[in-house]
């Protein structure tokens, strides 16, 4: 198993690929420059975002940035091919669409057309991104590629990404991962992860990267009138200790010591700031038990 020391903070790819509402390739510049700036040095992507166009926008803003300085995760388990059938989440032309591919041929194309978009020679991590339905092949043919790019040393480390706990522990109980990806799991509203996942992780000295922290925005701010009734309770706790819900939110999975990093996504540089700003705002530990409390 690789030892690959990750930061604590990561800026997801996903806004750079259009997720939920487009921005423009010098919006994307600006939200990689402002973390690169707040001293950001872990970018992860994934073909899927965008469909390539989230890789091609992250290379071109860390171009001239010194590689030894930075990591770099992407996925493999989608190849971008042209026609239509574009993911509903991102906005970009109809003109592309995802094709699953386990295969050991998929996974080393996938590679190199990352690569391609995004002008590196190598990348850090190398994930099997969402698996869910390809469970035989994702393990027996696609993570044992990764296997063998890590043992050639073409990527430093291999991993899961997916918003399944339960699967994911399956890959740990299976193969022999360095780091997963845990999305929408192992937080305030979901944490589904402490159960199962991360226990095992800790037992066994996996890495775990939270993503999906903030719930499409549902826990970026203080609240609004259409909130959950879940995160209105999380919202009400925090006000009664003066703890902004963002800052909670980051800090929340960072407890566990199986979690080593935590995704942030932004589409302007000032979510990056702010994302910063909660990340150091002190919780005190009679939030943290009254949010632990709370129940599922």
């Amino acid at each position: 198993m690789t030892v690959l020391a990750l930061p604590e903070l990561g800026l997801g790819g996903g806004p750079l690929g259009n997720y939920l509402r487009a921005i423009t390739d010098a919006q994307a510049h600006a939200v990689v420059e402002a973390a690169w700036e707040a001293g950001v040095r872990y970018f992860d992507t994934a073909p899927y975002y965008g469909l390539g166009l989230a890789e091609r926008r992250l290379g071109q803003a860390l171009r001239g940035l010194p590689r030894a300085g930075y990591l770099v995760s992407t996925k493999v388990g989608r190849l971008v091919r042209r026609g239509p059938g574009r993911p509903p989440d991102f906005a970009i032309p109809d003109d592309r669409h995802a094709a699953w591919d386990f295969s050991r041929d998929g996974v080393l194309r996938s590679l190199d057309d990352s690569l391609t978009r995004l002008g590196l020679d190598h990348v850090d991590v190398l994930y099997v991104h969402d698996p869910d339905h390809h469970w035989p092949q994702a393990l027996e043919e696609g993570f044992a590629t990764l296997a063998e790019l890590r043992a050639q040393g073409v990527v430093r480390a291999i991993g899961v990404g997916m918003n399944r706990s339960g699967m994911l522990a399956d890959y740990v109980r299976n193969a022999d991962p360095d780091v997963l990806l845990a999305a929408d799991q192992a937080t305030l509203l979901r944490r589904s992860a402490f159960a199962d996942l991360l226990p095992l992780c800790h037992e066994r000295g996996v890495a775990v990267v939270a993503a999906g922290l903030f719930h499409r925005g549902g826990l970026a701010t203080d609240g609004a009138a259409s909130a959950s009734p879940r995160t209105r309770r999380i919202a009400d706790v925090c006000a009664a200790h003066g703890v902004p819900v963002a800052a909670a939110a980051l800090g929340f999975p960072l407890r566990h010591p199986a979690i080593v990093s935590v995704l942030i996504g932004a589409h302007e540089p000032a979510h990056v700031r702010a994302a910063l700003a909660a990340l150091r705002h002190p919780v005190p530990e009679a939030c943290w038990a009254d949010l632990d409390a709370l129940s599922p």
